[in-house]
């Protein structure tokens, strides 16, 4: 279109807007756009008109809707620490549903559920509260000790039973952190173990230097049992769970064969046993002999300590954090994957070692084919619980060990079977490896309910009326 076939109007306006050396205006729909996003902006502001205009413009605001899916509450409650103690409340309730079936005083009540339903609720209430109490007394404190120590010797046994599991869930916890499945800490126990042992009872030397020897060998044998599935994975781009669970089996047996051999056996026993340790060799006990809590709970704390620095305080646990994030990144980057790899399940090893050291040097002082128990596939548990930080796994320890302590107790006192107890942790697995079930459980998805605000908000600012 030449200036002559443009309106006569038009082009006058362009004209003199050239001779006071502007540039001409846009058409009538190119202004049209920023107009239109102005009053979308102004009806957003005020609500169509209902409200004042606020002193930020909308344009500038975050878009959080005060007081929505967004607040501190709501952040709290919706956090992963948040979550794991809701996932054991939720444990603990079907846990008490299920002591409740199997109560004689519910099947009673049951028969007459509707003619008198306060009886059978309060028969369910009364079984798994009895339960609880028990396994309380059982794990933490027991009101009807005769004295003092009698009274706190559940806490003193629980926490013995507790200083495995930490150090095991550690080992398990920082191998999740740099991406790595470690299965193996059954077998790193065993291997730990029998280092640990032959040391403590071949071997004669002074107090002191032989109870740190046995240490050293435990952690030792726990890392170099750790670290060949580390290098076999980088070396041959073997998957770790396979290799860990293979190598459960190898320690296994190999304890197994040596607990057969005169090397290990017990002079003149026909079971597989060895000989007692040295009384230079095994952890002295904090409290006395009136409680089995020795050392190694000492040492478990300075663990979680020392792994809470690895990774939030030293270089190399910034490489394993990120090699755990992201592999190629962090070997981009310039971090030794491989190395890492190593390192790591050597570290993990060294830990789950220190819980072979704290049986036969703290607690059974001798070493048999049970010296790990089931210790090592529970730090799994106690490490998905504590969300792979060091203190989680810690204070996950802890309820895991006063679930053993007062299983027996509960079962003396209300006759509740000590299945129960694995019932239970088996459902805060379950529960801690689907957080949207319990966030829906509990109604605090936050995902659902930012949509719902921001849905009505942007309702009410079309529509020009309060939502």
């Amino acid at each position: 279109m030449t200036e002559q076939d443009k309106p006569k109007h038009v082009a006058e306006v362009n004209a003199a807007d050239s001779r006071d050396g502007q540039a001409p205006d846009p058409q009538p729909h190119e202004r049209q756009a920023p107009a239109e996003e102005a009053a979308a902006a102004a009806a957003l502001d005020t609500a169509g008109g209902a409200m004042q205009p606020s002193a930020v413009p909308v344009s500038a605001q975050s878009g959080t809707v005060p007081g929505g899916a967004e607040t501190l509450v709501r952040r709290i409650f919706t956090g992963s620490g948040m979550v794991s103690v809701l996932a054991v409340l939720l444990a603990l309730i079907l846990g008490g549903l299920l002591i409740a079936s199997t109560d004689k005083q519910v099947g009673a009540t049951a028969s007459y559920l509707f003619a008198r339903p306060s009886d059978f609720l309060s028969a369910v209430w009364n079984a798994a509260t009895r339960s609880y109490i028990a396994l309380f007394q059982g794990s933490v404190f027991n009101p009807k000790g005769s004295s003092v120590a009698v009274q706190f010797a559940p806490l003193m046994e629980t926490l013995t039973i507790a200083t495995p599991l930490i150090t095991a869930g550690l080992g398990v916890a920082l191998a999740f952190r740099a991406g790595l499945f470690n299965i193996g800490a059954q077998g790193q126990i065993i291997m730990a173990g029998i280092l640990a042992a032959w040391v403590g009872f071949a071997l004669h030397l002074p107090l002191g230097l032989h109870l740190l020897l046995v240490l050293v060998a435990g952690i030792v044998g726990g890392a170099i049992w750790g670290g060949l599935v580390g290098l076999l994975k980088a070396r041959t781009g073997a998957h770790e769970v396979i290799l860990t669970i293979m190598f459960n089996y190898i320690a296994l047996y190999f304890l197994r064969y040596l607990l057969n051999t005169p090397a290990f056996q017990r002079p003149g026993e026909s079971n597989p046993i060895s000989p007692i340790l040295d009384p230079t060799a095994v952890y002295p006990q904090i409290f006395g002999t009136q409680y089995r809590l020795h050392l190694g709970f000492v040492l478990a704390i300075a663990a979680t300590v020392l792994v809470w620095w690895l990774l939030n305080r030293s270089t190399v646990g910034f490489e394993f954090r990120a090699v755990g994030a992201n592999p190629k990144a962090a070997l981009t980057a310039g971090i030794n994957v491989p190395r890492a790899t190593v390192l790591v399940m050597a570290i993990a090893g060294a830990l789950a070692g220190m819980s072979g050291v704290a049986q036969v040097a703290g607690t059974e002082k001798v070493l048999t084919d049970g010296v790990a128990a089931t210790y090592g596939f529970d730090a799994i548990t106690v490490a998905l619980l504590g969300r792979s930080t060091p203190w989680g796994t810690f204070a996950a320890g802890l309820l895991f060990g006063a679930f053993r302590a007062g299983a027996v107790q509960m079962q003396i006192q209300t006759g509740t079977p000590i299945d129960i107890v694995l019932v239970v942790q088996s459902l805060i697995v379950l529960f801690i490896a689907a957080p949207p079930l319990v966030r829906a459980v509990f109604g605090l998805n936050p995902r659902k309910k930012k949509a719902a605000t921001v849905g009505k908000s942007q309702k009410a600012a079309t529509t020009g009326g309060a939502a």
